[in-house]
């Protein structure tokens, strides 16, 4: 009976001092939840200047646009922005759809409207030709029917260049 008190005392303190040692080796680990993934290889990126061909032209959004790209991939890459043709990552598009439909109706009046955002990417990777690509991504904004598109674009710019540069950095930088 002592025996067994004993060693489970030993146990016991075996057990405790394996759980200071391991969390006092992962209080220096860093973990990431960072999804960006970039050979090693790569060290540049252009952003061009992306443009805007849809049919209503939001003549703030294109250059919004292009320096809200470069900064995103500055502030969350290591690549080094370049305006030279050989770029490792060039990165061009255009803005494809600019369009607000009627989503809601009561009592035969509109009542929610929806502004579609549409951007066609292009990215070519000079380092890996395989690795180039073209596709599109679109963001929808609702508002009330009682506002015009001159209020949700001003009200809302922000949110709509941030939620295009969002989805065109996790098209070249993720890998989902």
């Amino acid at each position: 009976m002592l025996f067994r008190k004993r060693y489970s005392r030993i146990v016991q303190v075996l057990y405790i001092w394996t759980l200071i040692i391991l969390l006092s080796g992962c209080s220096t680990c860093k973990y990431s939840f960072n999804d960006v993934s970039i050979d090693t290889e790569v060290k540049t990126f252009r952003v061009n200047y992306l443009e805007n061909k849809a049919r209503y032209i939001n003549p703030q959004l294109s250059p919004q646009l292009t320096e809200r790209l470069k900064q995103k991939v500055i502030g969350t890459t290591r690549l080094k922005q370049t305006n030279d043709d050989n770029a490792h990552y060039d990165i061009s598009g255009y803005v494809s759809d600019y369009a607000v439909t009627t989503t809601g109706i009561t009592g035969g009046n509109s009542s929610t409207n929806r502004l579609t955002v549409s951007f066609h990417v292009i990215f070519k990777n000079t380092l890996d030709e395989s690795k180039n690509f073209e596709s599109d991504v679109t963001s929808t904004f609702d508002f009330g029917a009682n506002q015009n598109l001159s209020q949700v674009e001003s009200e809302r710019n922000d949110e709509i260049v941030r939620n295009i540069v969002d989805a065109v950095f996790n098209k070249i930088f993720s890998n989902w």
